[in-house]
Parts: C-alpha cells; sequence; structure tokens
C-alpha cells in the first residue's frame, strides 16, 4: 500500500516506514502530524484517485528531527561589469517516519 501526499508545495510518494525529509513544519520532534492532502492511494491494487484529494484519507507522520540541507551557493555577475554577488542558502526541512496510511 502506497499514497501521494502534498506537503509544502511538494509531492511525495510514502509506503508505511517510509523516512524522508520534508520541508519544515512547526511541529516538535517525536510529536505526530497528519496529512490529509492525500492525492492518491494504491490499496490491494486498487488505485483510488482523489479529485484533488481523496476523501476520508489520512496519512500519520512522526516528526523524526528538524535539520538544515546542504549549502548551495547563489552566484550572480554581469560580464564586464564589475558586478559580482556570491550568497549562500541552506534550506531548512524536517525528517518524517510515515506511521499509518488510513484510506
Amino acid at each position: 500500500m502506497y499514497a501521494i501526499i502534498e506537503t509544502g508545495g511538494k509531492q511525495y510518494k510514502v509506503q508505511e516506514g517510509d523516512t524522508l525529509k520534508v520541508e519544515l513544519l512547526d511541529v516538535e520532534a517525536g510529536q505526530p502530524v497528519e496529512i490529509d492532502k492525500v492525492l492518491m492511494v494504491s490499496k490491494d491494487g486498487q488505485v483510488i484517485v482523489g479529485n484533488p484529494f481523496v476523501a476520508g484519507a489520512k496519512v500519520t507522520l512522526k516528526v523524526a528531527e528538524h535539520g538544515r540541507g546542504k549549502k548551495i551557493i547563489v552566484y550572480k555577475y554581469k560580464a564586464k561589469k564589475n558586478y559580482r554577488r556570491k550568497q549562500g542558502h541552506r534550506q531548512p526541512y524536517t525528517e518524517v517516519v510515515v506511521d499509518k496510511i488510513l484510506a
């Protein structure tokens, strides 16, 4: 059984027991989170597709930890104009473990 959920403006394919990194959630580590934006559920060979979400479907996640991703460098310049700007960025994330898929 798997589901496709939406959180943080992105879509993820999840199964029970999966660990994934999603956009930062405002929840303490160790606390559960319920996601009701379930786009699709595949259960025993049956596929249920929502319009846009599957009614009554929920995915329960447990927050493992919060962190920050690898640093990316944003470098802007204009040729021959002595314009150079260098900026770094680290995107915050929340690591979650999928507990249950209810459909």
